[in-house]
């Protein structure tokens, strides 16, 4: 009998530690998959964040190493420079993307270091307890905006995708999403994309994926797929926000 799905061999056996309904396990999948299928398994560099996905190395079967919360694009910059043969990428969530590495990320894009970013979007501090995060709609609750998040005293939430495709070192920059099997299935092309633009050394790249929380949501995770879709694609419209590989 033909086999037609497996662990990816760059998915080490090991059981996730993340809540029922996060997005992170198949996000990590999507990555595997493709580092098996392009043969970068060899080459292959990641740095996490400190965040959820801070165990990254527990399940990636590649050489990783952990940075600094919010520093993983300057440690990124280091080995791409230091090793310009390899495939380095970092996995970032909004706080360590959008708040304490707001300035790295933003440099190396603009630099046009030849790395790509995985933003992960859940909209809250999902491993310190739900707290509000740079990307925390108007009028979403969480432990620290406990009423919703208002304009006058919060400001407004930081769509750092769309800051980051007006920068001239950034050469495709992607915002998907894991509502749908539908929209897994483009996120997985979107990433493919970015991985090859890597690979061709035409700039930064970064996809960003609009992710479920159910634990800091407060919902199921079936609630947290519908909430997913029906609330923050409203908030954080998905596309391809730059491309430079069709000017």
């Amino acid at each position: 009998m033909k086999k037609v799905f497996t662990r990816p061999e760059s998915l080490k056996r090991a059981p996730f530690h993340y809540c029922p309904g996060c997005g992170h396990s198949i996000i990590h999948r999507l990555v595997a998959e493709l580092i098996d299928e392009m043969g970068l398994r060899g080459k292959a560099i990641c740095i996490p964040p400190a965040g959820c996905a801070v165990l990254a190395y527990n399940y990636f079967d590649i050489d990783v190493c952990e940075s600094a919360h919010g520093r993983g694009c300057a440690i990124a910059t280091g080995f791409k420079r230091a090793l310009p043969d390899r495939f380095v990428f970092t996995y970032q969530g909004d706080g360590d993307m959008a708040a304490i590495g707001t300035a790295e990320t933003i440099h190396a894009a603009n630099r046009g270091e030849i790395i790509t970013s995985i933003f992960v979007n859940n909209a809250v501090y999902g491993m310190t307890g739900g707290q509000m995060a740079p990307t925390t709609m108007l009028g979403q609750k969480t432990t620290t905006s406990p009423y919703g998040r208002r304009s006058q005293v919060e400001g407004y939430p930081l769509r750092i995708t769309d800051l980051i495709a007006q920068l001239d070192g950034a050469a495709y920059v992607v915002r998907t999403s894991l509502a749908t099997p539908a929209k897994v299935m483009a996120t997985k092309k979107a990433l493919k994309k970015a991985f090859e633009i890597q690979l061709q050394g035409l700039g930064y790249t970064l996809v960003e994926v609009l992710s479920p929380c159910p634990t800091n949501w407060k919902v199921t995770p079936v609630e947290a797929f519908k909430y997913l879709e029906e609330r923050m694609e409203k908030e954080y419209p998905l596309g391809i926000f730059k491309d430079t590989t069709k000017d």
